[in-house]
């Protein structure tokens, strides 16, 4: 069956979606021996599909692999490191590490900890950080100060960052307790970089501490920090039914 090239390099652990995209515009993938170009269809079963001059074949696609890890603080949510510190990837049992494609699906910043997922499917990682895909993420929240009640309201209605305004949100105190600093559990639908923090640091509430418990159905629960545990066919099934659901309601009402 024929489908787009990005979406095969995707799916078989290439490379992510978008990643695929650069490939192909940098004219290092060929479909039978002519140079791709980007939205190009393919069948993986009839055409022959070069990366860089060589073949992919059926025994280049990796099983496939789903699972959640609990990022520690201090760990950075990428492949790899020029400075050399550690990664999500470092984490892995070395059977993981050594097989194709393996990534995490969006990011949690260095000083964060909390529910990552790491996969090498492409096309989910795609489903799941797409700006038209909403994903739930549920994070705890600990702050310096106390937000009064005008702040969380702002916080919820979406704030100016960069030029732009937040989508909505969800905030709500679990507790004040503790002596200058306040405990929040916020849930987001977009995911841009560091927004918590930066909304954080605009209201005057830096953050002291982020974690998060959640992406979309799958549950972070009571795995260990630095632990990994595969996803279950339910939670997979519910991650892209999350992924649809979120594309379908954002088409009606765009």
């Amino acid at each position: 069956m024929e489908e787009r090239l990005q979406k095969i390099l995707s799916t078989w652990g290439v490379a992510s979606r978008r990643h695929a995209e650069s490939l192909i515009q940098a004219g290092r993938v060929t479909v039978n021996g002519e140079v791709a170009e980007l939205g190009q269809k393919a069948d993986p079963e009839r055409d022959r599909i070069q990366l860089d001059g060589r073949e992919l074949t059926q025994r280049d696609r990796p099983t496939a692999y789903y699972g959640l890890l609990h990022k520690p603080l201090r760990t950075l949510s990428t492949c790899q490191d020029p400075q050399g510190r550690k990664t999500v990837l470092d984490l892995l049992p070395r059977k993981l590490q050594q097989a194709s494609g393996i990534h995490p699906v969006g990011r949690l910043d260095y000083n964060s900890t909390g529910a990552i997922i790491l996969t090498n499917d492409g096309d989910l990682t795609y489903q799941l950080t797409h700006p038209r895909h909403h994903i739930a993420k549920i994070y705890r929240v600990i702050v310096r100060g106390q937000p009064s009640p005008d702040i969380i309201k702002r916080w919820q209605q979406g704030v100016r960052l960069a030029g732009r305004l937040t989508a909505p949100a969800q905030v709500q105190i679990l507790s004040s307790k503790l002596p200058g600093q306040t405990e929040l559990e916020v849930v987001l639908w977009e995911g841009r970089n560091r927004q918590i923090r930066q909304t954080a640091d605009l209201l005057g509430h830096p953050v002291k501490q982020l974690h998060r418990l959640a992406v979309g159905p799958v549950q972070l629960g009571n795995l260990k920090v630095g632990q990994l545990r595969p996803l279950s066919s339910k939670e997979l099934k519910q991650l892209r039914q999350a992924a649809m659901k979120s594309a379908d309601v954002r088409n009606v009402t765009e």
